[in-house]
């Protein structure tokens, strides 16, 4: 009786040991830096939301610095791999975007599931492309542009074969029950300067540089690729205003590894969430084009597995080949 008793005042002792250390202390989180890995160069879309919510968590904490390391590739797998392989404690995070569930949709190879190898936290921000033609096309409004595009075998250029740009034409290639040539550049930059040269008919770009080339009058906007037009261009209808259904979004969030516990992607969640309506993170989310999201863990994750099946299928369609990927 004696050793019954004295191995259950063990078993007493040492069980705390066994709780989840995360789960115990989600309210002291953080006690250490948090990083975000981010999977692209400094300077784009996905490195400026990593550095507005890395700064404002920061300066949440107070005691704790909230860290960006910029671990980039072609296709953002390198940073995929770093988080998908760090513990689950919630002080590795990766601020995934489009890219990340796209390259399961293309073929990219991969170590891991874009879904299942992660704990969504929260969609942060979608951002539209902008659709652009040459000032001297033919169409000056939406409607014309569709029109056009189905009496001609038109060509579209991209920033390359799987970028937004590319996917938006073959999408739109398919839904509108068009032709096209996709016409593929290394990069934004050589793809508009040829558009403005006329070598081509049209394309779905970022929505800051389209807007740049629209207002100096260098080329002509026809529309957003969003559900519905932007608050902040009103005058500027969306696609699915002539092609029911066409939503193309750029979006942009933050993941964890698998396995993290619960009370932790909570509180991750609700400061993330806190960050976003920060009045100066709205301000700046909207001066680079983009509006804030805020989905709950469960929400993005559906979002992200519906955007794989989306994408899949517009490949499998447009037969769209991802060698050099």
């Amino acid at each position: 009786m004696n050793k019954i008793m004295f191995r259950a005042l063990v078993a007493a002792a040492v069980l705390p040991a066994f709780i989840p250390p995360l789960q115990a202390n989600a309210q002291e989180y953080p006690t250490r830096p948090v990083k975000i890995i981010t999977p692209s160069a400094a300077g784009g879309t996905t490195d400026l939301l990593s550095r507005i919510m890395a700064n404002k968590l920061t300066e949440m904490y107070k005691t704790q610095q909230v860290i960006v390391e910029n671990r980039a590739s072609a296709t953002g797998v390198l940073g995929g791999e770093v988080v998908a392989n760090s513990p689950p404690d919630g002080y590795t995070l990766l601020l995934a975007y489009h890219q990340h569930t796209w390259n399961k949709a293309l073929g990219v190879p991969m170590s891991y599931d874009p879904v299942n190898s992660f704990t969504p936290i929260t969609q942060l921000t979608s951002a539209p492309l902008l659709l652009v033609v040459n000032n001297s096309a033919p169409p000056k409004t939406l409607q014309e542009f569709v029109a056009w595009t189905k009496t001609k075998d038109s060509s579209f250029g991209s920033a390359g074969v799987g970028s937004g740009g590319h996917m938006s034409g073959e999408l739109y290639k398919i839904m509108a029950g068009v032709k096209g040539e996709h016409i593929p550049y290394k990069g934004t930059g050589p793809a508009l300067i040829d558009l403005m040269g006329g070598r081509y008919d049209y394309n779905f770009t970022g929505l800051q540089s389209g807007l740049v080339l629209a207002r100096s009058g260098k080329l002509r906007m026809l529309a957003v690729t969003s559900p519905k037009r932007l608050v902040a261009l009103p005058d500027v209808p969306a696609v699915s205003e002539a092609v029911p259904g066409f939503d193309v979004v750029g979006w942009y969030g933050i993941i964890g590894p698998a396995k993290m516990q619960p009370a932790i992607v909570k509180r991750i969640h609700d400061d993330l969430i806190t960050a976003l309506h920060a009045p100066d993170v709205q301000k700046r989310i909207a001066e680079d084009g983009s509006e804030p999201v805020g989905s709950t863990p469960e929400a993005m994750r559906a979002f992200m597995l519906a955007d794989i099946a989306k994408w899949t299928k517009v490949v499998k369609e447009g037969n769209i080949k991802v060698e050099g990927l």
